[in-house]
């Protein structure tokens, strides 16, 4: 096969990033959380696009909202459970999920399956946006920067 050539790319060719910018003690959860930035390789500025691998036992984050940022995950492989202030439901190959900004409907993705699920995560790119975390000591502010509840820094 033709080596790929901008605009394509193969997401193999990416490195995988694990880390979080999670304070303590939130960053155990996520750290069978793997992305291969596909937007930030492709020079997408306006939206991020990321090619998500969740080990057995991961989340992808804590519960949360966002005040300026919509997002969309669409499942590849894999079996994971949507946690919404609905409740629970499963994800399977093929299924996809949305999150409106502005609607205060804490979501996450757990796998609690025996293998790895993959998925797309897409959302948009917004400075200003502010995450919140029901339940939990913990605020995203403008800038992605982690703050306690009240918004005093951590």
């Amino acid at each position: 096969m033709t080596e790929l050539r901008p605009p394509a790319l193969d997401p193999a060719t990416l490195a995988e990033r694990s880390g979080t910018g999670y304070p303590e003690p939130f960053r155990a959860m996520v750290s069978g959380r793997h992305k291969r930035a596909l937007g930030d390789a492709l020079g997408l500025a306006d939206f991020g696009v990321n090619l998500t691998r969740l080990e057995p036992g991961a989340a992808s984050a804590h519960r949360h909202w966002h005040t300026r940022e919509d997002e969309f995950v669409y499942l590849l492989e894999g079996e994971l459970v949507l946690v919404t202030d609905a409740g629970e439901q499963i994800l399977r190959p093929g299924m996809c999920a949305g999150f409106p900004k502005g609607r205060p409907d804490g979501h996450q993705l757990v796998n609690r399956s025996d293998r790895p699920a993959l998925y797309l995560e897409i959302g948009s790119r917004d400075p200003e946006d502010e995450a919140f975390y029901p339940g939990l000591d913990l605020r995203a502010l403008p800038g992605r920067r982690f703050a306690h509840a009240d918004g005093t820094p951590y």
